[in-house]
């Protein structure tokens, strides 16, 4: 007889294990099948180890940059690229041995195999117990995404990589082409560029991180440049040749001529695919290119199955997930009888973006170019931050924060910044959104001096034309 539980959630990544966690402290018998390891992709080959990569190569800009600083190092400054790679790893195993005690600590039975549904709330599991079926009231799809791959540029893991290749080089590239210019692109320029590879960026669309603000994009075209990288944009491959030694590649560029240029490696960061073939979920949720159909709780259209995250539709980001777990688990144990509870719908416009290269990028919300194709009248505030007195100090002078208002109402819309630690300053803006602030609001909040984030009062203040330091 099938294993009965409340929830089982398939898959194990930020989505997934906080889905789990939140429907036990809700006090529902919870199971989780994973077919590889606990955490996903984004805690052992995404969004965290990849931050240790970029942290390493941070702090050898800035040991080479020692002397802008007043600082002297003696000897040679270069980066030990088998250890740079172990310390990413051992965060990386860290992070999926603390998943791995919250799934112990919090009652939640894993199943590690490959998962299939067999109905809307059963699912075979094929791995190290054999075969085995298990069933509950419902199912939470969580099986997330990869890396896309192109026809003319197959993946070998040697020469074309994807993130995950690029995670563990067994090598340094000398001479590296990233296709795609969006976050994981980005990154991986930035990572590799610090460590002293030439790079260059090719992107198809007009500019570079299409998905940000035209300013944003602007702004980090000539700061990438600065730092040594060629970006192509309105460029396309056109063909992808790996040999042994070295990759042909064929790109026709914005005025048509076509060319062919020697790199030592490629990296392809052109989209994700969901992985959703070959789990059943075709015959009980609507599909749109492979993504799951969901309302704003993870509903799918049969009753008993959701689903979130990177299987669902964009934004794909790890915390959008989180989020939508959590809310799908409070949706489940409210129609399980929990009165106690009461979940929201994702509202996507207050979902932040962040970007790690160097300089950070962070966004969330309308960018100017979209809240005017909305209809909005809107005001607009931006504040570089040379204005500022601690990114002055802390030798961080190159970026700024723009602000975008609906004209009539004050509401903020969008926010859009460039520069030291806006991954971490943007959540300011966020909080703001959530709870609907105008303008009068931001003004009236007080920012600690001397801090970075005062960039972020200015940047409203100069919306109004009232800004102090410019």
């Amino acid at each position: 007889m099938a294993e009965q539980y409340d929830v089982i959630v398939l898959g194990s990544g930020p989505g997934g294990y906080v889905a789990a966690i939140r429907a036990a402290q809700l006090g529902l018998k919870t199971a989780i099948v994973e077919r590889e390891l606990l955490g996903g992709i984004c805690l052992n080959w995404g969004c965290i180890p990849t931050k240790a990569l970029l942290r390493s190569a941070e702090i050898l800009h800035y040991a080479q940059h020692a002397k802008d600083y007043g600082l002297k190092i003696a000897g040679a400054i270069e980066a030990d690229l088998e250890a740079v790679v172990k310390r990413s790893r051992g965060v990386a195993k860290q992070l999926n041995q603390g998943v791995t005690h919250l799934m112990k600590k919090n009652k939640i039975t894993v199943h590690m195999g490959e998962g299939t549904l067999k109905s809307a709330t059963s699912i075979e599991v094929k791995g190290e117990k054999g075969i085995e079926t298990i069933s509950a009231k419902h199912v939470i799809v969580a099986t997330g995404a990869r890396a896309r791959e192109l026809p003319f540029a197959p993946v070998d893991g040697k020469r074309v990589w994807t993130y995950r290749h690029a995670m563990t080089p067994k090598e340094m590239p000398t001479k590296l082409l990233v296709m795609g210019s969006g976050a994981i692109g980005v990154e991986f320029a930035s990572f590799y560029n610090d460590m002293g590879v030439d790079v260059t960026v090719v992107e198809m669309l007009d500019r570079i991180m299409p998905v940000e603000d035209k300013d944003v994009s602007t702004f980090m075209t000539k700061a990438l440049t600065k730092q040594g990288m060629t970006i192509l944009t309105e460029a396309a491959v056109q063909e992808v040749k790996a040999s042994d030694k070295d990759v042909k590649v064929t790109i026709k560029d914005k005025a048509g001529k076509v060319s062919t240029e020697t790199y030592s490696h490629v990296i392809s960061a052109v989209g994700i695919v969901p992985n959703t073939e070959n789990i059943g979920i075709d015959k009980f949720a609507e599909l749109d290119r492979g993504f799951i159909q969901i309302d704003d709780l993870g509903r799918t259209k049969t009753k008993g199955l959701w689903a979130i995250g990177d299987c669902t539709p964009g934004p794909w980001l790890a915390h959008k997930a989180s989020h939508e777990g959590v809310t799908a688990a409070e949706a489940i144990a409210q129609e399980l009888g929990n009165k106690d509870v009461h979940p929201h719908g994702l509202d996507r416009n207050n979902i932040p973006g962040c970007t790690y290269c160097h300089p950070q990028v962070a966004s969330v919300g309308m960018t100017e170019a979209k809240a005017k194709e909305a209809g909005y009248k809107v005001k607009v505030g931006n504040f570089p931050f040379i204005g500022n007195g601690k990114a002055i100090a802390l030798g961080e002078p190159e970026g700024f924060v723009k602000t975008v208002f609906d004209a009539a109402t004050g509401e903020l819309l969008g926010a859009h910044m460039v520069g030291a630690e806006v991954t971490e300053m943007i959540q300011g803006y966020v909080i703001g959104k959530t709870l609907e602030t105008t303008e009068v609001e931001l003004m009236q909040t007080v920012f600690p001096h001397p801090t970075i984030s005062e960039s972020m009062h200015e940047s409203v203040l100069a919306a109004y034309g009232r800004v102090v330091h410019v």
